[in-house]
């Protein structure tokens, strides 16, 4: 299917009015079909008494108690992570990063592109965007993430590190990881050692690599942020355990990588 016709069915895409409104938060079906009879919602400013009505979501107006409904089926929100809060949709014991969001911003139901450890900060992006999601994550598309982190160790982290990372480093199970690219920002000694303050860039993301990683060199990571993934950085105005929808450049951004 061509460039245009997949435009065209883009534009045709047909949907029940009560699923549209189900979807955007505005009740369960049998609420909303309540509503539609008493004339709350109107298609294109007409009242409308069929909830079943097929409409064109992306063409036409809707509008539930004289509020327009504002239609969309993804979303992608980035979200500063806080330590404490685990990556995942659901937890039985612990608080998870879909907690954090607000009702309207659940209705999607969004999911984490990937992992941070329970302890590390820092960039996430939710979507329900499963393709994305899978290129992104894929091993064989090799996508970047930027981490800082303070590293304690004896010696300060130094060039000797620097030249393993960029080799590769074998990991406590025999796995050897792809190059990484190490930057010391500075180094400070505390009563524990010394504490490095760097940065890396990984393009895979293995079950608490980074840790792993200075491990194997004797080394302890006290502090993780993850400050990237691709083209997309976080928006460091943006508080610990806030979220903002990204915006069409951003998502443009993600989608020239993915196609990249």
């Amino acid at each position: 299917m061509g460039r245009a016709s997949k435009e065209q069915t883009a534009t045709d895409k047909r949907m029940r009015l009560d699923k549209l409104l189900a979807n955007m938060g505005y009740g369960t079906r049998s609420e909303i079909k309540k509503a539609v009879k008493q004339g709350k919602v109107t298609v294109d400013g007409r009242v409308v008494k069929d909830s079943g009505l097929q409409i064109k979501p992306n063409e036409q107006q809707v509008a539930f108690s004289g509020e327009l409904v504002v239609y969309r089926d993804v979303v992608y929100l980035m979200l500063h992570k806080p330590p404490g809060v685990v990556s995942a949709t659901e937890d039985s014991r612990d608080e998870t990063v879909i907690d954090l969001l607000d009702a309207d911003d659940r209705i999607l139901q969004p999911f984490p592109v990937g992992r941070l450890d329970k302890d590390t900060e820092g960039l996430l992006l939710l979507t329900n965007d499963g393709q994305l999601a899978h290129d992104l994550l894929s091993p064989r598309k090799h996508v970047p993430k930027t981490y800082f982190a303070r590293v304690l160790g004896e010696e300060p982290v130094g060039q000797a590190d620097r030249e393993r990372f960029a080799a590769g480093v074998e990991l406590d199970d025999g796995y050897v990881t792809m190059p990484a690219e190490l930057e010391v920002e500075q180094a400070e000694q505390s009563d524990d050692g010394w504490v490095s303050l760097i940065r890396i860039t990984i393009q895979e993301g293995k079950f608490h690599q980074i840790k792993r990683m200075f491990q194997a060199v004797g080394k302890q990571v006290i502090y993780l942020k993850r400050l990237s993934m691709g083209p997309l950085h976080l928006d460091e105005t943006l508080p610990i355990g806030a979220y903002r929808e990204l915006t069409e450049d951003e998502i443009e951004l993600l989608r020239s990588h993915r196609n990249g």
